[in-house]
């Protein structure tokens, strides 16, 4: 019998870090699992659903001996939760079953033979890694990933594209009616890098990477990347199939610009969106000389107006949106400014922030 030690804390912390991607309902039961691997003083927590496979290391006090065994994630973490931060707890290994004990709790847990794990089959070779800061990686994803689909039958949509080249990491989402790109400078010169990460990955790296200071290492293959960053490995499959040419997307020469307050235009749009219809997020936007009025109505003939004073001497335009689209955009964004492009009621507007060509948003009208 191999027996493990640590704070209710540290165990906690590192099987959560891992467990964001196991699947509560799966085909294959041992996929509910985390598998632990030790070895001498530290042990190896991984978690695979096929496609994605995070794998952390964490030292423990323990025993001499080795093992390997996987036992229910989701169960491990809801017993660890119930117990206070600073308890020891202690994993012991036995036959087919994992046994936790901590204070005068004890917990016997079902395993499953860690041969049967089935672990992602890493590609054969990488491209180059290169180093981006974990929190500047951390806004671009969530500068664009509002903009992916969620279940398109176009599948290269429902994710994000990396684009490395140079000294620049750009990443663009879109679901087909609007499109989010931002850009950010690396310190090293890379070979152009084109790949798209699935959504869940994207879902999972948003949840794991931190605001502190620590970089994330990348690496692509042809159908894979992997990333390496505060202690973990980070293993995905990547999307097949040819994202749209975004920069076709993205207007060049509006001639109307508007730049105003980005609280006060989020604030207006959050107003008019409560008397817009459930299925039909319409607003209407009127853009004249020195003011911009936000309209919204619904089938029960209630009706908003808001008015907005703004710095403008362009053509009157209307135009109509989905108003969730422009709040995402907004919301995501922590500028004080914001730069509005028009060309008429039946193009694409184009949002940026004023003097940054970093982030662009661009969003198609909709017909009210």
């Amino acid at each position: 019998m191999i027996v493990l030690k640590a704070t209710q804390e540290k165990l906690l912390s590192v099987l959560q870090s891992v467990a964001g991607i196991v699947e509560k309902r799966h085909t294959l039961p041992i996929l509910a699992n985390v598998l632990l691997r030790k070895t001498a003083g530290n042990i190896q927590f991984t978690t695979s659903d096929l496609e994605i496979q995070i794998r952390t290391t964490a030292d423990m006090d323990g025993d001499a001996g080795n093992f390997t065994t996987t036992v229910g994630a989701r169960k491990l973490i809801d017993i660890l939760r119930t117990m206070p931060s600073d308890q020891t707890v202690s994993l012991e290994s036995s036959q087919s079953k994992l046994i936790l004990k901590g204070g005068k709790s004890k917990f016997t847990l079902q395993t499953l033979p860690a041969e049967d794990f089935p672990l992602v089959q890493e590609a054969p070779s990488f491209g180059p890694k290169f180093n981006v800061p974990q929190k500047a990686l951390k806004d671009l994803l969530n500068q664009v990933s509002f903009a992916m689909a969620v279940h398109d039958i176009r599948y290269y949509l429902n994710g994000i594209l990396f684009v490395a080249e140079g000294k620049q990491l750009s990443l663009v989402a879109t679901d087909g009616h609007r499109l989010a790109f931002a850009s950010a400078m690396l310190d090293v010169e890379v070979p152009r890098q084109e790949v798209i990460l699935p959504r869940k990955t994207v879902l999972e790296l948003q949840r794991l990477l931190s605001d502190a200071e620590g970089a994330i290492e990348m690496q692509f293959a042809n159908n894979q990347a992997k990333f390496a960053f505060g202690g973990m490995e980070f293993v995905t499959k990547l999307v097949e199939g040819k994202f749209p040419d975004y920069n076709r997307v993205i207007p060049k020469n509006h001639k109307n610009s508007i730049t105003l307050g980005r609280a006060p235009l989020l604030a207006s749009l959050q107003r008019t969106a409560i008397l817009t219809s459930e299925k039909f997020k319409g607003v209407r936007l009127n853009v004249e000389p020195g003011t911009l009025r936000v309209a919204s109505n619904n089938a029960e003939q209630e009706e908003a107006v808001d008015e907005l004073d703004i710095d403008y001497g362009g053509d009157a335009i209307e135009i109509g949106f989905n108003v969730t689209y422009l709040i995402d955009a907004l919301a995501n964004m922590d500028q004080d400014m914001v730069k509005m492009e028009l060309a008429d009621a039946n193009s694409s507007a184009l949002i940026t922030i004023p003097e940054n060509a970093s982030f662009k948003y661009v969003v198609m009208p909709m017909r009210i």
